[in-house]
């Protein structure tokens, strides 16, 4: 067949077969290309393969300025022998002067500093705190945000999102991971007693790990739609692979709160409570209940929402054991059915001040219902 003018045959290279020839217009390509990146002709759109790989530098370039690591110096008086004095988190600026993180890297913080996406150190320290869902905020001092991030809508997200986590997981600063929001859960099962107010935990399969705790969760947009928060394994000998986020939604209400008020404005009955399935089966016998879920009513502080609803506490002697009768066993919320008491805080904790409570108590022996109207946390 006849070659158009110009076109290589075989005889244009002599002593080369296909093979070597193909080599060596690979080799001159990557020159090429080596060479542009020097130049910096080659854009992140030219050099990147897929829509997504251009979407995550795109979004994770625009927010990494806004990422900090968070190194906190424990106080003596909550260290074991042998324990390190020194804790590792993430962190991102939502105001100039502001960084949200989590609540357990601080906890027990003696001072804190933070690093900047461009190296540079500087002092920080907290100004509120959210144990009911393991959030603080901190304020810098000598520096000024290089960048902020704004929160998205958490409410509206579908398993299947992509989830951009960036943090300094085992102190790598500035790491950049994806996953997807993979489902939510209701409970960690943390043995910490931080987070029991958060209604649901996001799921996902972007890393989270030590470190990353406090760092900014992001959709695609380059929204922060969650707060890293955890992970998950299935036992304490099994790292954790599945990464637990708090919502974004409920992180900004708390920062607002936080901001105004001082103190999160989520419901709270004011009570102590104990799970029914924590008390002696003859104790529950000798009540009339035939099953192990609901949640007693432990003290009823005075002045508490619970009070003034009337809610019964129970009665003890004077080496702190349960007497009979017991007090009011909360069973079901505006109709929802509990199990323990952790279902009540997170139930109550989803409503606001002023808002009311229809909660249905098993008491002397019968069902009765008693409507709470839940009041304004002040600060301690």
């Amino acid at each position: 067949m006849t070659q158009p003018p110009g076109t290589p045959t075989n005889s244009s290279l002599p002593g080369q077969s296909l093979f070597s020839r193909i080599l060596a217009v690979s080799a001159l390509l990557a020159a090429g290309l080596t060479a542009a990146y020097l130049t910096g002709r080659v854009t992140a759109q030219r050099a990147l393969i897929t829509n997504d790989e251009i979407n995550t530098v795109q979004v994770t370039q625009g927010a990494l300025p806004a990422v900090v690591r968070v190194d906190v110096r424990i106080r003596k008086d909550q260290l074991q022998q042998g324990d390190d004095p020194n804790e590792t988190g993430s962190g991102f600026f939502y105001k100039p002067n502001l960084i949200v993180t989590a609540y357990h890297v601080v906890q027990y913080q003696e001072s804190i500093t933070v690093t900047l996406y461009n190296g540079k150190r500087v002092n920080a320290s907290v100004e509120g705190v959210d144990p009911g869902i393991d959030i603080a905020i901190l304020k810098v001092s000598g520096a000024s945000a290089p960048k902020t991030l704004a929160f998205g809508d958490s409410a509206r997200l579908i398993p299947g999102q992509k989830f951009i986590t960036l943090g300094a997981p085992i102190k790598y600063n500035n790491f950049i991971a994806t996953g997807v929001f993979s489902a939510s859960t209701r409970s960690l099962g943390r043995s910490d007693g931080l987070g029991e107010e958060v209604g649901q935990y996001f799921l996902t399969t972007a890393t989270i790990q030590g470190g990353s705790s406090g760092g900014p969760v992001l959709d695609s947009r380059g929204a922060v739609i969650g707060v890293a928060d955890a992970n998950a394994s299935a036992n304490s000998l099994v790292p954790g692979v599945i990464g637990a986020v708090i919502p974004g939604d409920l992180t900004k209400q708390s920062l607002s709160d936080l901001e105004a008020v001082g103190v999160p404005q989520r419901g709270t009955l004011g009570v102590t409570l104990v799970d029914l399935d924590d008390l002696d089966p003859a104790l529950r016998q000798l009540a009339g209940l035939s099953s192990n879920q609901g949640a007693l009513v432990d003290e009823v502080p005075a002045g508490s929402a619970g009070a003034r609803a009337g809610l019964r506490g129970s009665l003890k002697n004077n080496k702190g054991q349960l007497l009979s009768p017991l007090g009011d066993v909360i069973v079901a919320i505006d109709g929802t059915r509990v199990t323990s008491s952790f279902d009540v805080i997170r139930l109550i904790a989803a409503k606001r001040p002023g808002q009311v409570a229809a909660l249905k108590v098993w008491r002397n022996k019968k069902e009765v219902t008693v409507n709470v109207t839940l009041l304004k946390r002040t600060l301690p």
